[in-house]
């Protein structure tokens, strides 16, 4: 394999105890990175790290909660501490619930606004420092839903344009400090969330006959992985739509 397709260093991968998350992160210690990875439940991703120990990389597992900027800065100097610096933030910590508009009331709101925005704006701002010290990546788990609204979900749909937005002014902001930041904005995946949510599974999924309408979580993170790569050195303030061909799929033989 080309080598600039292969990140290097150390990275924080937040909301990483299933789903894009723990693909991403898994497949970053594949890759020979060190990774730290968190949950607001410290067990969520001790399992994880404890699943993923044949591996070149080494896995930390942390408790932190996106929304308290102490328990961001605890998570950035302890992998500071236990790994050097911070070369790839990966900002996926994320949350939503469904409900009209009327009904979303004031908490529900800031709920969203802060676990998507806000912990995203809590954890760059925190790894600012060693990012910029090495030249480093960001990037940011954002959603269709940010990209072409959404139905139901329109705290979630704003808050994930908010990050898209931001996507694109720290890549300006950021660019003479040699730190890319990127975005990918996925649709519908098979994650345990999606499964909850629509009953629908990795198991469902068959590529086999261009089932294109629901992606898989180790396809977005292979999509990070090449963000946070040397090849997408000329990448940067972009987002990538992830969503498949939904409205073709339907219309293909069988």
């Amino acid at each position: 394999m080309d080598e600039r397709f292969r990140p290097s260093g150390t990275a924080i991968v937040t909301g990483a105890s299933s789903g894009i998350g723990r693909a991403i992160a898994e497949t970053f210690a594949r890759d020979g990175l060190d990774v730290a990875i968190c949950s607001r439940e410290a067990a969520n991703v001790e399992s994880v790290a404890e699943d993923t120990e044949e591996v070149p990389g080494r896995l930390l597992a942390l408790e932190c909660d996106v929304r308290d900027r102490d328990s961001v800065a605890d998570l950035v100097a302890k992998t500071i501490d236990a790994f050097g610096g911070v070369d790839v933030l990966v900002n996926n910590a994320g949350a939503s619930f469904v409900a009209t508009f009327e009904d979303i009331s004031p908490n529900g709101w800031e709920a969203i606004v802060e676990t998507n925005l806000t912990g995203t704006y809590n954890c760059t701002h925190a790894a600012a420092e060693p990012l910029q010290d090495g030249g480093g990546s960001v990037v940011n788990i954002t959603s269709v839903a940010g990209v072409m609204g959404s139905p139901y979900m329109s705290h979630y749909g704003a808050a994930k344009a908010a990050v898209e937005n931001l996507t694109r002014s720290l890549a300006a902001e950021w660019a003479t400090a040699d730190v890319r930041v990127n975005a990918i904005a996925p649709g519908f995946v098979a994650t345990p969330g999606l499964e909850t949510q629509m009953g629908i599974s990795a198991a469902d999924i068959d590529r086999e006959r261009v089932d294109r309408e629901i992606g898989l979580s180790q396809e977005i993170a292979d999509i990070a992985r090449f963000l946070a790569s040397d090849a997408a050195s000329f990448v940067d303030g972009e987002t990538i739509v992830a969503e498949g061909v939904p409205s073709v799929v339907e219309e293909l033989p069988t």
